[in-house]
């Protein structure tokens, strides 16, 4: 006959073993990172070693993309899971009330026993007070600010001294150090490296001379595109490109990139030193491309690689073969459904993105072909209008519906850079009507 203390073990130990095999996630948000602008996408000389070794210990994603190029909207997708047009976060506008009202990942971890925390840039409107379903809560209003950036931590307002990306990833360490019995989901969202680009001080002599990517689509007749080209007027001022060159925002981008990459290094340290590392789900990514003069163009918002695209790295060796490489199609929607996936936690029927874990395994054998992309008109950006486009492995199809005829079309096997507009060629017009209904299929699919 058992004793008391051996029928308390034999029923906990089923509930610890289940939460031993539950894995804790790691997710690390940059704002305004393209695909290419890290050690280990490709920019050869940038100095980003903790953030290659999430690479070189896991898998890289080298199709990687966002359904929507713009902070807020592309954040609440993360969150979510679905498109922009259903969870209606369509622009960086006051979305205070809204987004108090979100179905996120973590919280839905927090009802299934983990600890979770938010640390960072929730910018969905300029309310930085606590969202339901994280337990530790480290935020700011709106954009914030790089250096002595004040802090809404926990529901009260904290003067801090410091720079803003290793304020963050201190409190990101601190709580992935703490000790408990459940498993944990941190989610870290820096404010870097979005404008003003500003870098830490012991950063600012960074890259003066190393030589940046020079894409052949800089500068090129842009005839055929005609909502790129066409004249628009009145645009406000605090709408126009900001009176920088391309260079030296990429330059100071790169710049703040090495705070970011200091954290990614405090994390590891601190999931090394409780022995959490290997059981630990670790992505990296960005919100959104950036343009570093491609096109024409600065910033974000329209529906090329450059805006679009962007790095997603993932180490779980549990799962993961270590320097794979994947050419999956991978959207910023399917972070929900993989995190609750991976976490034994049903993923909520109608949720838009799909749970990578077979890419993460290697097995590409029933993945998507083809996603949509979105974007939604803001008053104070008025260069940039409304449309949405489909993307598959070779071509990528664009509509612009308040413009009649500026359709857009791309081989991207013959034209990767995106120069040559081949919508009205009549030799792709079986094509193109191919791609315009299954843009709309996935755009009712989701609504």
């Amino acid at each position: 006959m058992l004793n008391r203390r051996q029928a308390l073990a034999s029923l906990t130990a089923p509930l610890l073993a289940q939460s031993a095999a539950r894995p804790n996630f790691v997710f690390v948000l940059v704002d305004d990172l393209r695909w290419d602008a890290l050690g280990c996408t490709g920019l050869s000389w940038m100095k980003s070693p903790h953030i290659d070794r999430i690479a070189r210990e896991g898998i890289t994603f080298r199709n990687a993309f966002v359904t929507t190029p713009l902070c807020s909207p592309a954040r609440a997708s993360f969150l979510t899971g679905h498109y922009v047009h259903h969870h209606g976060v369509r622009g960086n506008s006051d979305n205070n009330a809204l987004s108090h009202k979100l179905v996120t990942f973590p919280a839905l971890l927090a009802k299934a026993g983990y600890d979770t925390a938010y640390v960072g840039k929730w910018h969905m409107g300029n309310d930085d007070s606590p969202r339901p379903g994280f337990r530790r809560w480290v935020s700011f209003k709106g954009q914030g600010v790089y250096n002595n950036p004040p802090l809404n931590i926990d529901g009260k307002q904290v003067a801090t001294q410091g720079y803003m990306s290793d304020l963050l990833s201190d409190h990101a360490a601190a709580f992935l150090r703490e000790k408990r019995s459940s498993p944990f989901c941190l989610y870290l969202a820096h404010k870097a490296i979005h404008g003003p680009f500003e870098p830490a001080e012991r950063h600012k002599e960074l890259y003066k001379t190393e030589p940046l990517p020079e894409r052949p689509n800089r500068d090129y007749d842009r005839a055929g595109k005609t909502a790129l080209t066409r004249p628009v007027q009145d645009i406000p001022k605090k709408a126009a490109p900001a009176n920088r060159r391309h260079e030296d925002i990429a330059r100071d981008q790169l710049r703040c990139m090495a705070s970011v990459d200091d954290g990614v290094g405090k994390l590891f340290q601190a999931l090394e030193e409780t022995g959490q590392l290997d059981n630990t789900v670790f992505i990296f990514t960005s919100d959104n491309g950036y343009f570093w003069g491609e096109h024409g163009l600065g910033d974000k918002r329209w529906a090329y690689e450059e805006s679009i695209r962007i790095p997603l790295l993932v180490r779980y060796p549990k799962l993961v073969r270590p320097g794979a490489k994947s050419d999956a199609l991978a959207l910023n929607i399917d972070i929900a459904p993989t995190c609750l996936h991976l976490a034994g936690v049903e993923v909520p029927k109608g949720m838009h993105g799909r749970s990578l874990k077979e890419p993460l395994r290697g097995n590409r054998r029933t993945w998507r072909t083809s996603f949509a992309t979105e974007y939604f008109a803001e008053r104070n950006y008025p260069r940039t209008p409304t449309w949405n486009a489909i993307r598959t492995a070779r071509y990528k199809y664009i509509r612009y519906p308040e413009l009649p005829n500026a359709a857009e079309m791309y081989d991207l096997q013959t034209d990767p850079y995106e120069k040559k507009n081949i919508a009205a060629s009549p030799a792709v017009k079986a094509t193109r009507d191919r791609l315009a209904r299954e843009l709309d299929r996935i755009l009712t699919a989701t609504a």
